[in-house]
Parts: C-alpha cells; structure tokens; sequence
C-alpha cells in the first residue's frame, strides 16, 4: 500500500511536477482550439512519450485528459463553439453570460467546478479501481476473449446512428491487427513482403491517423473565422457562490462517476445529463439557458469527474469506454503494460504517478487555467492554416521518432484518409482504433482457448463469466437494434403523417 513516504519519494526523486504541470498546460491548449478533442490532443503527444519512462508517460497522457476537459469550456464560453465534446451543455448558460459582460465570472466557475469534479473523480478512482481489478484474477483465456467482444459490441452499438456500420468499423480494426506475426504460431501473415509490416501496424499510427489527421481535413474545408477578445481575466467564484453550485456540483459528480463507469458513456452524456437534472433540481429553474451559473457548474464537474472515473473500467479490466481511454489504453501497451491485477502488484510504481501526478495537475489547474488564458486567445486567434500547419508538422514529427520509418508516415496519412472517408460516410471510426487496440488480446485469447479445449467450441459455454459477458454483448447488439428499428418506424410515420 502506498504512504506518505513514497508519495513524497515519488516526488523528490522523479520529474513527476514538471511533467504533470506540462501535460495539464497541453491539455488546456488543446481543449481551447475548436475542433482539438480530449482524444486528439492526447492522440498528437502519445508519440513523444514512445522513449520515456512508462509511469511518466502514462502520468502525463492522465494530466493532457484532465486539462482538456477544462481547456474545451474556454471557446464554449467567449464564442459559443466548444472546444470538446463534453463541453457542448456548457455553451448553453456559458455564453448568455458572456453576452451579459460576465464572461470572467463564467470562466471562474467552469474551472472551480472543474476542479471539485476532478478531485471526486480522482477519489474514486483510487477508491475502486484496485478492489475491482482482482476480480479480473477468476478470468481466463475463455473469459478475456468474451470481454474483448463485450467492449467491441458496446462502443459498436453506441457509436454512431447504424449498428451495422459500427460493426463493420469494428471488423476492420480487427483485421487491421491481424497483421504482422500470428501469436501462436509465429507465422507471417498480411505483411505482402514489406518489411517493416513484420511487426504489425503500431495502435498509435492508427489513433493519431483516425483521430488527428482526420480532423485536420476535415477542418481544411471549413472557412468559420472565430475571435476572442484579449483583454478577457478569469474571475474565481467565491465562497457564497460556491455554496450556491454545491448542489449542481454534487449531481454533476455523480452522474459523472456512473457515465465515467459505463462503457460507451462519456462526458458529452454525463454532461447534459447533470445539466438536466440541475434545471430540474434547482430552486431557480427559469434562469437556466438565459445565464444560470448552475448550468455551467453542473456539466462542467460531471466531464471532469469522467476524465478519472473512466479509467475505472480501463484500469480494471482493460476496456476503454470513450476515445480519450483508448488513447491511454494505446499508452500502455506501447510500454508494454497490461491492465489489470497484474499491474497493481507488478508496477504500482505507474499507478502511484497516475494518482499523484493527476493530483498534481488538479491542484494546479487552477493557477494555470488563470495564467494560460491569454495564451489560448492568442492560439485561437491565428489563421487556421497556421494552426492547422503546426499541429500536422506536430504529428509528422511525433510519428517519425516511433522506429525512425517514413513508412509510419506513409501509413498514418492513408489511414487519415481512410477515416475522412469513413466520415463522409457516417462511419464511426472508434470501434475500428478499439478492434486494433483489443484485436490482439481478442485473438490471442480466443487461440488459446481452442488449444486448451483441442477445437472444442463448447469450452466458451464451460466458463460462465464468459457466457455472462457474451450474453452482455448480444444484449447491447439487440437493444440497439431494436432502438434503430423504433426510430426508423417512428420517422416513417412522421412523413405519413406529414
């Protein structure tokens, strides 16, 4: 169990401060600039972090996640246009109090509710995240394979309009990691002699393809212009105010803390959730959409409370529930750490800086969300091809310190065209980075159980946690289509009617 003594160890003999407090600084940066999502902003550092150490690595993908989660409610708030996801419900009440001159007002309390929403998060997160792993100790071959198309099935069936399509994305991804050398027999396979496919394509070239270079074309058509004033200072909340948000901030925390645990959830959906139940619960409910500082105050804790409540079922089990966790899922198996109980008894020195230097960077969020704010108008303020120019010579750069290969380079860009392509498409790109991401712990498991069994199917029927997850998955594979088939019927009544 981690003391004092080895908090204070890990932070006299590490660069834990320095590194938490620049991966806050980049999150921030990144959340701020409209289009840059938590994922992405993480997706374009996770290359750098190839040769560090791994507990300093994955301590400061944490820290870019947390400081995106604030950073998205800055152009939320001063132009309406939100810097992530998660940070849309914030544009509701936080830029009718822009328009009324109190824009410093609502930025104080995005980042205090922030704050509050970060430190239950992170709570819980130290609180549940290792009792739960052990559970993961009953697991077999059998049974980690069902749970590899338990999160598949899941973030299939919630991502997107078509079931269809996001199965079809995930089938892709799995292929994807077929490539390079089988896991049982060591046989090439895919590879259509080029050498440097020899190790399988690399889950990072994927994500930052997916993720970054994607966006990048699909903001090359895009001739918005969008500008913040300069002269714009954070004003804190104080004490009175705080009292007044602590019922709004305690819904958002835990609301956050159950779309946190639920795979496929995510801060967009704990944030309008809270924002709803806010109105509901307030005493002054018409004030919300025309200014109400509870509706700033809710969403904004409950998607911070998910930048560490997801990493539950990550940590846990190993099952990402949003892009940003497959991008840290990404993270640690670059360093070659498998979540899990293993990782609690083999490595606690990662945990420990997860824990600490997601602390670290909490507590200094607020003095540095107060002196980056200028910083983030200026960014957002360059020309889009300027900012689009550095953050894709960012990515070349990041790639290329991977193996030293322009292959890599190659590969991301066709696979940044791939997903535009599948965006034009409507095709969601998530379960494709998670069918690369879990591609090998499916098959490898999946292999292992029919060499256990001698062929035998029936040994997936043997082992009940496996039939529970395998009957988990084909409830959310009905469920949504059955919600497809409900609102395909309902639009064609809507045009009979019509």
């Amino acid at each position: 169990m981690t003391t004092f003594w080895d908090i204070l160890h890990l932070l006299t003999a590490t660069p834990l401060v320095p590194v938490a407090i620049l991966g806050l600084t980049w999150g921030i940066l990144g959340g701020a600039l409209p289009g840059i999502s938590a994922s992405i902003t993480m997706a374009l550092v996770l290359p750098f972090t190839y040769t560090m150490d791994p507990a300093m690595a994955i301590a400061l993908l944490a820290c870019v996640y947390i400081g995106a989660e604030y950073g998205g409610s800055i152009p939320a708030i001063l132009i309406r246009t939100p810097g992530t996801n998660s940070s849309a419900a914030t544009v509701i009440d936080g830029y009718e109090l822009n328009r009324q001159g109190r824009a410093g007002e609502a930025l104080g309390i995005s980042l205090m509710s922030g704050v509050v929403g970060s430190l239950f998060g992170l709570a819980m997160l130290a609180l549940l995240t290792e009792p739960l792993s052990w559970l993961a100790l009953a697991f077999r071959p059998t049974s980690y394979f069902a749970l590899g198309v338990l999160g598949l099935s899941v973030i299939a069936s919630m991502s997107g309009d078509s079931l269809l399509k996001g199965l079809a994305s995930a089938v892709v991804g799995l292929m994807i990691a077929t490539v390079g050398t089988d896991p049982i027999s060591g046989v090439t396979r895919f590879t259509f002699d080029v050498a440097d496919l020899l190790s399988g394509v690399e889950p990072v070239v994927v994500m930052v393809g997916l993720f970054a270079l994607t966006e990048l074309m699909s903001q090359s058509g895009s001739t918005a212009v969008t500008q913040l004033g300069g002269s714009i200072r954070i004003r804190l909340p104080g004490w009175e105010m705080m009292r007044k948000l602590r019922r709004s901030q305690a819904i958002g925390c835990f609301l956050g803390l159950f779309e946190g645990l639920t795979p496929g959830g995510g801060g967009s959906v704990a944030a309008f959730m809270s924002y709803n139940e806010a109105r509901r619960w307030s005493k002054t409910p018409e004030k919300f959409g025309k200014g109400s500082e509870e509706g700033i105050a809710a969403p904004e804790a409950a998607n911070n409370t998910v930048a560490s409540t997801a990493l539950i079922p990550l940590l846990s089990f190993g099952i990402p529930s949003s892009n940003s966790t497959a991008v840290l899922l990404g993270g640690l198996l670059m360093h070659g750490l498998l979540p899990g109980p293993r990782l609690f008894e083999q490595n606690p020195q990662v945990i420990d800086s997860l824990y600490v230097g997601s602390l670290i960077a909490i507590i200094a969020q607020i003095g540095v969300g107060v002196l980056i704010l200028p910083a983030c108008v200026w960014l957002v303020n360059r020309p889009r091809p300027y900012r689009a120019g550095f953050i894709l010579a960012l990515i070349l750069s990041g790639l290329y310190t991977l193996n030293n290969s322009p292959f890599d380079l190659g590969l991301a860009l066709a696979l940044g065209l791939m997903g535009y392509l599948m965006r034009l498409a409507r095709f969601p790109v998530l379960p494709m980075i998670l069918g690369v991401v879990l591609g090998h712990m499916v098959e490898s498991s999946y292999r292992r159980s029919l060499v256990l069994s001698g062929g035998d199917f029936h040994i997936f029927v043997e082992d009940p946690i496996a039939v529970g997850l395998l009957g988990a998955a084909l409830f959310f594979i009905v469920f949504s289509l059955a919600r497809e088939y409900r609102e395909a019927r309902r639009t064609k009544l809507q045009e009979t009617h019509s």
